[in-house]
C-alpha cells in the first residue's frame, strides 16, 4: 500500500430519529390516550487511533464517512432503535483539521478515540408532551440533523529521532544500518520519496524510534526540491540528528541552511535539541575529519554535541546512539517534569474565584433584515426550531410558546413586527407572526 500522509474527507454523523404523533387504540379502552415514542440518536462518527495503521492510502476511495441514522419512535410508547456509530481507524499520529484551520482531534495514542461528528438527538414523541393541562397533545419533534464537516486529515509520525539533512546525506543509509528498516538507497539526490521509520536497539537496553524524511535544500520552505512538506514527521520528535556529508566545501554553510529552512517551517523546528552528525568518514584522514568538525563548531551552539561517523563502516554508530538516547530521556524526563508541575499548580491556586456568568445557550438576539422579516439567532432556539415540524400546526403552536416564554416574541414586538411577517430562526425555521 502506498504512503499517503494527507487526505481530505467529509464526514457525516447520523441524524436522529422522528418522534411519533401515536394514540392508544386498543379494544374495550375508551379515549386511549398518546402514546408516540421518541426518535433514536444518531450514530456518531469516531475516529479511532491503531498502530496497525500507518499510512492514509484508504482515505483515497474513502472520502465519505457516514455514520447511520436513528429510526423513528414507534406507537406503544416504542423509542426507535439508536444508529450505529461508525468506527473510522487511522494511524497513530493522525490531526483532523476543519475547514476553519481548527484541530478538531490529535490522536497520539494507540487506541485513542475521538467523536469527530456527534450524531443527531432523537425527536420526541406525543407522549412524551402529556401534562395535567394537555392530554393530548398532537405535538412531535422531527429528529435534530447529525453534525457535518469536510475534514483535513494530516499523519505527523510519532518518533524519538528525526533524520534531517541535505540529499545524499547518508541518512537513509544510516537508517538501514542501525535498524530493521529498508528505505531506497542510491547516488543522487531525492533518493527518499515518503518517510521511513526503523526501530533502533540501543546496547539491548533500549530502543529508540527514528524517522528518515525525504532531503531539504535552500529555498524548500517555498516549495523548492521536494519542500518541506514532509517536515510535519518531526514535529513530534524529541530530538533531531542533522547529518551533513563531510565532503561538502563549506560545511558551516550547509550547517547554516538546513536550520534556516527548520526554522522557516510554521512551526519553528531549529529550537528542537539536537545532535550534529557528519557522515561520510570512511578512508579519510583524521586530520580533514577533524578540521570540518572544527567549522561546525563555530556555527553550532556549544551545548550541540557533534559526531563523526561513517555507515559503511559502523564507525562511531555506538557512541552516537548512546548519546541519542540520553538525549531522549532527558527531553522526556523535562516534560514529565513539566506535566507534574502543571498539575500541582492547578492543586494549589486556591479556591476558585465564583463568577456570575450567562447561559450562552440560552442566548438570543433578534436582527431585521428587511421591512418584512426578521432574524432570530440563538443556539438554543435554533435547536427547538429545528425539531419542529413546520407541516403540523400544533409543532408551530409549541414553538411560538417557547419563544414567548424566552422572551424573544416581546422583543420582536419592540423591534417593529407586524402581522403577517416573516420570523426566520436560524437556517432551518420559517415561520409567520
Amino acid at each position: 500500500m502506498s504512503f499517503i500522509d494527507k487526505a481530505k474527507v467529509t464526514v457525516e454523523a447520523g441524524n436522529g430519529g422522528d418522534g411519533k404523533v401515536s394514540f392508544r387504540h386498543e379494544k374495550f379502552v375508551d379515549k386511549g390516550g398518546p402514546d408516540g415514542g421518541d426518535g433514536g440518536k444518531g450514530g456518531d462518527v469516531v475516529f479511532v487511533a491503531s498502530r496497525n495503521q500507518n499510512t492514509l492510502a484508504n482515505f483515497r476511495y474513502q472520502r465519505e464517512l457516514k455514520a447511520e441514522d436513528g429510526q423513528g419512535g414507534g406507537s406503544q410508547r416504542k423509542h426507535g432503535k439508536n444508529g450505529a456509530d461508525l468506527l473510522v481507524p487511522v494511524p497513530v499520529g493522525t490531526v483532523v483539521i476543519d475547514e476553519d484551520g481548527a484541530i478538531v482531534a490529535d490522536l497520539i495514542e494507540d487506541g485513542q478515540r475521538a467523536v469527530v461528528a456527534p450524531g443527531g438527538d432523537g425527536g420526541f414523541g406525543n407522549a412524551h408532551f402529556v401534562s395535567s393541562v394537555r392530554q393530548a397533545p398532537r405535538v412531535a419533534e422531527k429528529g435534530e440533523a447529525g453534525y457535518e464537516l469536510t475534514a483535513q486529515l494530516e499523519l505527523k509520525m510519532i518518533a524519538d529521532i528525526g533524520l534531517v539533512g541535505e540529499p545524499n546525506a547518508g541518512k537513509s543509509t544510516l537508517l538501514s544500518v542501525i535498524s530493521n528498516a529498508t528505505p531506497e538507497i542510491a547516488n543522487y539526490p531525492f533518493t527518499t520519496l515518503k518517510p521511513n521509520l526503523g526501530v533502533v536497539s540501543v546496547d539491548d537496553e533500549a530502543s529508540l524510534l527514528f524517522a528518515d524524511i525525504p532531503g531539504l535544500i535552500e529555498g524548500a520552505a517555498e516549495g523548492k526540491g521536494l519542500g518541506d512538506e514532509f517536515l510535519r514527521h518531526v514535529e513530534r520528535t524529541a530530538v533531531l540528528m542533522h547529518l551533513i556529508d563531510v565532503y561538502q566545501n563549506n560545511i558551516a554553510e550547509t550547517y547554516q541552511t538546513i536550520q534556516n529552512e527548520l526554522k522557516a517551517y510554521k512551526i519553528d523546528l531549529s529550537g528542537k535539541p539536537q545532535i550534529v552528525v557528519v557522515t561520510k568518514t570512511e578512508g579519510l584522514d583524521e586530520d580533514i575529519i577533524t578540521d570540518q568538525m572544527a567549522q561546525l563548531r563555530t556555527v553550532i551552539p556549544a551545548e550541540t554535541p557533534i559526531f563523526a561517523i561513517s555507515a559503511q563502516t559502523h564507525t562511531g554508530l555506538t557512541p552516537l546512539l548512546r548519546e541519542a538516547r540520553k538525549m531522549v530521556d532527558a527531553v522526556r524526563e523535562a516534560r514529565h517534569q513539566a506535566e507534574v508541575a502543571a498539575s500541582k499548580d492547578d492543586e494549589t491556586e486556591g479556591l476558585p474565584v465564583l463568577r456570575l456568568q450567562t447561559n450562552q445557550n440560552l442566548a438570543w438576539n433578534v436582527e431585521r433584515l428587511n421591512e418584512t422579516m426578521f432574524m432570530v439567532r440563538g443556539h438554543k432556539i435554533e435547536k427547538f426550531a429545528a425539531r419542529t415540524n413546520f407541516d403540523n400546526e400544533d409543532g408551530i403552536q409549541r414553538l411560538r410558546d417557547i419563544m414567548k416564554k424566552m422572551g424573544i416574541m416581546h422583543a420582536l414586538v419592540r423591534a417593529g413586527i407586524n402581522p403577517g411577517d416573516i420570523i426566520k430562526i436560524g437556517q432551518r425555521g420559517k415561520l409567520t407572526y
